[in-house]
């Protein structure tokens, strides 16, 4: 699906007025994980097709019926592990998706475990929900940022009840390996801990790097874990409002029947038939981003190497953030 993506200007982009670039008048746009190319051609005529038909209402349990079987076949397609369509369910987004897993899978007065740095709202909602925060920072391995397995059981030891897992890593960028993965849920596993795997850049990756979900990994990470997913970040629809639950044991699912259609209330229907969308008809747009996207993060290495030599940066694995640090 050929985009110009070099078309869209800095001018263009404030004109637009969106959240990013009007924040903070006079300032480069780069505080906020939204992209700037637009919507995907599939999506765009989705929505129109829903606007026009007037299916703005509530959403209709059978588009949350064709949700959960999109998103589990893109898991498929994407990244080789089929979740079961019946524990797929609709959330209006990650947060919230997180609040749930925190209320609902975790004992009050417990701690949550957050590595850092990290997502600010990952350490903002814990203490509004009666948890502490227990903050892990990660480790540089090799010239590679991965998480700190000692310091995460340290926290589990500390009362650490349920662990978050950002996985492309935001902002570090990096994709974890099946081997880090395993080995995290052999820490969680250890302390009968949890686990909430926010994969909602899970989309993008580079080169020969691999998203793995993490409950793919083993029955024991499948028993401990709530995914969370979306088309928000990769496909830039953040504002309509919709992500996806993964539930991937016996026993969450039968949590979930009882308090689910709560957690779902405040999907956007729209946002549903543009993740539908985007699962089933972007994957050609999402390449040539990915493409596109491949060329600016060696652009920013490089630049910085050049420009900057005191300021350290990955080179990141997936998403389209990283971090720059210029404590040097």
């Amino acid at each position: 699906m050929p985009t110009d993506f070099d078309a869209i200007s800095e001018e263009r982009l404030r004109a637009a007025g969106s959240m990013k670039w009007s924040a903070y008048p006079g300032t480069i746009g780069a505080w906020v994980a939204e992209m700037d190319f637009g919507v995907a051609e599939p999506i765009a005529s989705a929505v129109s097709d829903a606007l026009s038909s007037g299916l703005t209402g509530y959403l209709p349990a059978a588009l949350s019926t064709d949700l959960a079987a999109a998103t589990s076949q893109w898991y498929e397609r994407r990244y080789g592990w089929r979740p079961d369509p019946e524990r797929i369910h609709p959330v209006p987004d990650v947060i919230t998706a997180y609040q749930v897993a925190i209320e609902r899978f975790s004992a009050p007065g417990s701690a949550v475990i957050v590595p850092t740095p990290a997502y600010m709202p990952f350490l903002f909602v814990p203490p509004m929900q009666d948890r502490r925060v227990i903050e892990v920072p990660s480790i540089e391995v090799d010239g590679r940022m991965t998480m700190d397995l000692d310091g995460i059981s340290r926290a589990f030891e500390d009362g650490g009840g349920l662990v978050v897992l950002c996985n492309p890593h935001n902002p570090l960028g990096t994709v974890f390996t099946r081997t880090e993965l395993l080995a995290l849920a052999e820490v969680v596993d250890a302390h009968d801990g949890r686990v909430f795997s926010d994969e909602i850049h899970a989309p993008i990756v580079y080169g020969d790097t691999v998203h793995v979900p993490y409950a793919s990994v083993s029955e024991v990470a499948a028993g401990h874990t709530v995914t969370a997913a979306s088309a928000s970040k990769a496909w830039n629809l953040a504002g309509l409002k919709c992500a996806q639950v993964i539930l991937s044991n016996d026993v969450d699912a039968a949590a979930w029947a009882e308090f689910g259609p709560w957690a779902g209330h405040g999907t956007a229907t729209v946002g549903v038939i543009a993740n539908i969308a985007a699962y089933r008809d972007g994957e050609s747009w999402l390449e040539g981003v990915v493409d596109y996207l491949d060329g600016n993060r060696r652009a920013l290495v490089d630049g910085l190497a050049r420009h900057a030599p005191h300021a350290r940066v990955a080179m990141p694995e997936g998403s389209y953030i990283a971090l720059i640090d210029l404590r040097a």
